[in-house]
């Protein structure tokens, strides 16, 4: 667990300083808003997969809604994406 940990905070610091020389071309952004940015596509993420799993187990114990199921779970995948990409608009 902390060698994931400490790999994804070197991941997260190299993300830093490399995306600082190219978000120098037009305007800086500061590292805060990257930051928060990242934070918000990481929850989108981790809900996605969260989602995905509850819709695998569902359609395991009840097959035949399992199109039902696929519809409400592409309807909350859109929403979730929806909310990440409006993080990423307004952090940076």
């Amino acid at each position: 667990m902390i060698k994931a940990v400490r790999t994804a905070m070197w991941t997260l610091g190299l993300f830093i300083v490399l995306a600082s020389p190219a978000a120098a071309q037009e305007q800086a952004f500061s590292i805060p808003s990257q930051i928060g940015a990242g934070l918000a596509v990481i929850g989108a993420a981790i809900g996605i997969g969260m989602l995905a799993k509850g819709a695998v187990e569902s359609v395991a114990r009840q097959p035949e809604a399992s199109g039902t199921i696929q519809t409400l779970m592409i309807i909350a995948a859109a929403l979730i994406e929806g909310l990440a990409f409006y993080a990423v608009i307004v952090c940076s």
